[in-house]
């Protein structure tokens, strides 16, 4: 699926980051969510690499990645912690400026990413998500449902990790069942069984619960701290017009409370654009990025 991709494992200051990267021009880091792996770009990331050098690694506590403990207040999962890495990622390839990109639990990597370090990201877009802060002050019975795994994963060492790691294939294809609209068929059996090898360890089911804790802990205090805060380069702002967050946000206003400059519009799918709708993924990411 990634002729003509390198694998590295690069190794920051707070994990070790597996990756693949391949392709030429400006890079482009993609950033993927919850409970894929880099694997999730497979469709599109061949055609973005005709005209960017894309590198897509696994998020800390992802994939093949490293997963260390949690830390206190689950620090080591805040999204500050993992934005970190990517940054040291990107200046380890020699990348000062990118164009990134993020899906799900990536997008809010990349949200803070874009916060904490402004002169790093050159144009922003994030996939069918609205900020955390503003998901948790507005919550209500439909978000609680769609979304229940957030009340979930967050709850106390080990009942999640019991109950997930008793049967991960079984939790695992019923997430994304129910997130793709019934739509399992947009997940190949080859791209299914990787996405299961990696999310049936019992240390990727811990770290995974500790990225929840983290957004519903440590996350919303950072967020809080800087809600005045806009980003300030171009942001677009993707999403599945039969998910959740379509549904319910306006997306765009509400991603205007918190950017300067966006721009987006929804896509006929379900909460995976890239794997549901991958032609028309690629080419809202192309005509974004190139003009």
């Amino acid at each position: 699926m990634f002729e003509n991709f390198e694998k590295c494992l690069i190794n920051t200051s707070g994990a070790t980051i597996n990756l693949l990267k391949g392709g030429e021009g400006f890079p482009l880091l993609l950033l993927h969510g919850y409970p894929q792996t880099h694997l999730m770009w497979h469709k599109i990331a061949p055609l973005l690499a005709r005209d960017f050098t894309i590198i897509m690694p696994d998020l800390r506590g992802y994939g093949d990645s490293s997963k260390p403990e949690g830390g206190k207040d689950h620090i080591n999962y805040s999204k500050r912690a993992i934005a970190q890495d990517q940054i040291e990622v990107m200046s380890k390839l020699g990348y000062e400026e990118f164009y990134l990109v993020g899906h799900d639990r990536g997008g809010r990597v990349a949200h803070r990413m874009a916060l904490d370090h402004p002169h790093r990201v050159r144009k922003l877009a994030v996939i069918d998500i609205v900020p955390t802060y503003k998901m948790y002050v507005t919550t209500n019975k439909e978000f609680a449902t769609a979304y229940y795994h957030w009340f979930f994963l967050i709850q106390p060492y080990d009942f999640p990790e019991t109950l997930i790691g008793s049967n991960p294939e079984y939790f695992l294809r019923k997430a994304l069942q129910q997130w793709s609209g019934n739509n399992l068929a947009a997940f190949s059996p080859e791209v299914m069984a990787e996405y299961l090898r990696c999310f049936s360890k019992k240390e990727t089911i811990h770290a995974t619960c500790e990225d929840y804790r983290a957004a519903a802990t440590i996350d919303l205090v950072h967020d809080a701290a800087d809600l005045n805060q806009k980003i300030t380069c171009p942001l677009l702002a993707l999403w599945g017009a039969k998910g959740f967050v379509g549904r319910c946000y306006d997306v765009l206003e509400t991603w205007r409370e918190r950017a300067s400059n966006v721009s987006g519009k929804a896509l006929p799918c379900a909460h995976f654009p890239a794997e549901e709708v991958p032609e028309e993924t690629y080419q809202a990411l192309y005509d974004f990025l190139v003009n």
